[in-house]
């Protein structure tokens, strides 16, 4: 006898339980009208995930039980459909990650997550409880047994579920997006469950949560590790999955996609739910001439549409007229408002204000920050009259080094390329190029500078953005020893001036915007090292 299982790939946000509830709501009848048995819906699907410290208060958990209590009565109306709903719940002193199963209006059982993850963006154990209980449930005679999430990142909880009787084991998942992640899963998958002899049908969350990215990529598996299904990377889906007995059969497997593709997808999603769930109705852009700001319209574009992003292009006495050409080609090749507010009445007035305080020494970078702080000045008084939020356009290997201005480059609301190299920005112009060419060839190979004085280029401070990267990233994702970096034939003067600024800019990256991850190490959540320390390596 066939069982059929629907994958709800569904767009949940945090504390929004009336609008997640509706969307369990609208994925299931979906699912009935195509003869689902079964509906499994991500981790804290009902929440939305994570909560943080939302978990923290009684009044969400008493919330969040009414609003389960009303789910599960509406859900009644699809007869003999067992919807799988991820929730949290506080019982007997303790708080737990839960997943429960509703058929008919009643609950048929609550799974309680085992083991909870308290490493790199995840806290569980600041907040849950864990459990060793196992739950198994039966649909026309196949053994459905319920795991969490990181539960299949380990052999025991699996190892339980299959004593309990379990044959396929329904995996909701809060799984954030980073680059090459869905291959980690697959591993963890085959060594954890497949490995016992289950089937696996493995439910992830869609959409963005501050700097999270959950991909979706929900996928069934069968007992031999072969997928046999495939949901859509960042977007919403649905997928009925059929068994034969314990085995899935083959369904729908969405198409792979190379990095690049995966990467930018995941910036439109952040900058999309970002902007859209935080009630924002456009956004502002200061727009330079050079790639990263182009990179920032483009996903801006792609995420919110045209006629919901702003350019600004605020020229120095050192901007290059191809930098004006240039802004004015993008802005127009993707149809965006475009103006142009020059800076330089306003440099001048500062200079003249400080020419005492500054009299007889020479220019340097004091007067380069003013300028990029009255740009950053510009952007936020045209954000306060017009309530759009600012998309700052700084990348990581600047993030990483300091090269960046507090106050100036650095004042918006959301760093959509915080966590993007310098090397990975052009790889994914190249890679928007194919879809349609809307970044000007001459950004793309023009020398990158930040034009806050004469004849300036990015390589006169930086070293060539191939070894800055790859020393920040052995460095700072990788945490490779300095022995280690120099092994892999950096020069050593490079590796002790990338690692030095590193250190010594960690006071500026506090007080960045927040901004999308897309690596398995981002700075913020990830990276959690002391402004004040006096170690050296």
């Amino acid at each position: 006898m066939t069982v059929k299982v629907a994958i709800a790939q569904i767009n949940s946000t945090v504390g929004d339980l009336a609008g997640n509830c509706a969307r369990i709501v609208e994925f299931s009848r979906r699912a009935a009208a195509q003869g689902a048995d079964i509906v499994l819906t991500p981790e804290l699907s009902l929440t939305g995930y994570p909560p943080e410290d939302l978990l923290l208060r009684q009044s969400f958990y008493a919330k969040t039980a009414r609003m389960f209590e009303a789910l599960t009565l509406q859900l009644a109306e699809f007869k003999d459909l067992h919807v799988v709903i991820g929730h949290a719940i506080a019982r007997e002193g303790a708080r737990f990650n839960a997943a429960s199963v509703v058929v008919n209006g009643t609950v048929l059982g609550t799974y309680c997550k085992c083991d909870l993850p308290n490493d790199t963006v995840f806290d569980e154990k600041r907040y849950f409880s864990s459990s060793q209980q196992a739950f198994v449930f039966v649909v026309k005679d196949v053994h459905f047994g319920l795991n969490i999430c990181e539960d299949t990142w380990f052999p025991h909880a699996p190892a339980r579920a299959k004593a309990a009787g379990a044959q396929v084991l329904l995996v909701p998942n809060g799984s954030p997006f980073h680059m090459n992640k869905q291959y980690l899963r697959y591993d963890m998958m085959r060594a954890n469950v497949v490995a016992h002899g289950l089937s696996v049908v493995y439910a992830n969350l869609i959409g963005g949560q501050d700097e999270l990215i959950f991909d979706g990529s929900s996928f069934a598996m069968d007992g031999k590790g072969q997928v046999r299904a495939q949901l859509r990377h960042c977007a919403e889906d649905l997928q009925l999955v059929a068994f034969d007995g314990a085995e899935p059969l083959d369904g729908a497997i969405a198409a792979e996609l190379p990095v690049e593709a995966q990467v930018y997808h995941a910036l439109v999603l952040g900058v999309r739910d970002y902007v859209g769930k935080n009630g924002f109705p456009s956004v502002l852009i200061g727009l330079s001439g050079g790639v990263d700001s182009a990179l920032t319209l483009a996903i801006a574009v792609d995420a919110l549409g045209a006629d919901r992003v702003r350019c600004v292009m605020m020229p120095s006495p050192y901007t290059a007229e191809i930098s004006w050409i240039d802004s004015r080609e993008m802005a127009q090749r993707v149809g965006v408002r475009y103006d142009e507010i020059p800076i330089t009445e306003c440099f001048n007035a500062f200079r003249a204000t400080l020419a005492h305080e500054f009299e007889g020494m020479a220019e340097d970078a004091t007067e380069e920050n003013i300028q990029a702080r009255i740009r950053g000045t510009i952007l936020m008084a045209l954000s306060n009259k017009h309530g759009s939020i600012v998309l700052t356009t700084g990348n990581k290997s600047e993030m990483a080094v300091g090269y960046c201005t507090l106050y100036g480059d650095m004042a918006g609301g959301f760093a959509v390329i915080k966590d993007i190299a310098k090397t990975l920005v052009y790889r994914l112009c190249a890679y928007r190029n194919t879809v349609a060419d809307v970044i000007p060839q001459r950004i793309l190979t023009r020398a990158p500078s930040a034009e806050l004085r004469p004849d300036q280029t990015d390589q006169d401070s930086l070293p060539p953005y191939e070894v800055l990267d790859g020393i920040m990233q052995m460095y700072m994702e990788q945490n490779k020893s300095i022995a280690e970096i120099l092994g892999a034939g950096y020069r050593a003067e490079d590796v002790e001036r990338i690692t030095r600024l590193i250190k010594i800019n960690e006071y500026k990256r506090r007080q960045a915007p927040v901004g999308i991850r897309v690596t398995h190490r981002a700075f913020g959540r990830d990276w959690r090292y002391p402004i004040t320390s006096k170690f050296q390596e």
